[in-house]
Order: C-alpha cells, then structure tokens, then sequence
C-alpha cells in the first residue's frame, strides 16, 4: 500500500510539472508574439521613414536647375509621381508643367492624380531654350513634396524664384 502511495504521489507530480512547464511555454510563446507584433509595427515605420527620407532633399529647400533637371529624369517614370516646374517664363504666364503622372493640388494635398497610361516624359521643352518650359541649370528653384491624404508623397513641385 506504502508503494501505491509513493507511485501516486510522482505520477500526480509528474502530471503537476507537466502542466507547468506547458503554460510556461503558453506564456513565452503569448509574449515572444507581443513582441514580433511591436517589432513589425516598428520596421513598418521605418521603412516609410526610408522611402520618406529620397525626397527629403527636395522638401522646402532651394535648388539648381540641374538638379530640378536630375529630378525630373530620375522620378518621372514612378508609378502614381509627377513632377510640376514653374519656370520664370511660365510664372509670369500663370502656367507650369508637368512631368510624369499629373496632379492638382489644393491646400497642399494632392486633390487628383491623373492616370499612369498618360504620362508626360518628354523633356525636350525643358532642355530647349527658346520654349516657355526650359530649365535653366543655373536657375534656382524653390521646391516642395506633396502628398495625397494616405500620407504617400505622390509629386515634387518646383518654381524658379
């Protein structure tokens, strides 16, 4: 009988240390999730800050022509991303142009973009200088990013001062 109660007691034991260590293992595996969760939100984040900081040069800074003209062949071709210029010649005239997809803007959003099929990357305007739309390397431009109401930047505006 004193064998029965001996076996009983490490099989109840054993049955104890079991259920432990499975809701030690529940509980590590319920926080190591916690943690891949914050961890994604996190590189998620970063990776935004990533693609945000491209375009940080041309956020409310002055630039040179040649680098508006570098701009514009670098990011015309971008799924849903237009380029605006205002040249002195346009600005006197009330009009710009726009390379790549085309958009409106209104109180500093992107109102409507146009469609991808229809994309302007012609740029010969902007490198001939008797047309309206000629860049000139060695004018300055002031510059800014503009977003749509998703917070993706969609477009640059630039306008020679």
């Amino acid at each position: 009988m004193e064998e029965n109660t001996g076996v009983g007691i490490r099989v109840a034991a054993g049955i104890f240390l079991t259920i432990m260590l499975i809701t030690i293992v529940v509980i590590i595996t319920i926080s190591s999730q916690d943690a891949a969760k914050q961890g994604q939100t996190k590189m998620a984040s970063i990776t935004t800050q990533l693609s945000d900081t491209e375009f940080n040069t041309y956020n409310n800074t002055t630039l040179s022509g040649s680098q508006v003209l570098n701009a514009v062949r670098q990011y015309m071709n971008l799924k849903q991303f237009g380029i605006q210029v205002t040249t002195g010649k346009q600005n006197a005239k009330n009009t710009s142009k726009i390379y790549g997809t085309t958009f409106s803007v209104k109180g500093g959003l992107i109102d409507s973009i146009g469609s991808d099929d229809n994309k302007n990357i012609a740029i010969e305007d902007a490198l001939n200088e008797s047309a309206d739309e000629y860049i000139n390397p060695s004018g300055k431009f002031d510059s800014y990013i503009v977003r749509d109401s998703n917070n993706m930047i969609r477009g640059i505006v630039f306008t020679q001062q």
